[in-house]
């Protein structure tokens, strides 16, 4: 099964937002992708989560339960230093690095999609990912 790591944004406007996001954790429900996640990314979705959005405490603790149900939890034992400008961004190509993944999907297109790949990881936006999925299942 294809690993993936999904950044916090993915989260975030799957949630609130729909779109190609939606879709993504659609697949990952659906067991048709490994979605992987760490301690630290679903921390920084929750942060978001009630400081930009106003989410309650349940309501972050419902979500949080919901991913924690639908991904593998992958605990890093390397903190990388690739991004400088947004230090937690790293966090995203940790968990990728340490579980595996073959696929980072991030609406980051200020440091994170411009890498393009990382030790081998693709680094797509949700609808270059859909599409690539797609033509896998094609084939």
């Amino acid at each position: 099964m294809i690993k993936v790591v999904c950044d916090t944004n993915v989260y975030i406007s799957a949630f609130l937002f729909g779109g190609k996001p939606e879709e993504v954790i659609a697949i990952a429900r659906n067991n048709e992708i490994e979605l992987l996640i760490s301690e630290d990314i679903l921390a920084e979705v929750a942060d978001v989560l009630k400081k930009k959005f106003g989410w309650t405490d349940g309501q972050i603790s419902f979500t949080l339960d919901e991913l924690r149900s639908i991904a593998s939890l992958i605990i890093p034992d390397t903190r990388l230093k690739v991004i400088k400008n947004d230090e937690t961004d790293n966090r995203f190509l940790e968990c990728a690095l340490a579980g595996g993944a073959k696929y980072l999907v991030t609406g980051d297109t200020r440091h994170l999609q411009p890498l393009k790949e990382f030790n081998g990881i693709q680094i797509l936006s949700p609808a270059d990912f859909l599409a690539v999925l797609s033509t896998m299942t094609e084939n």
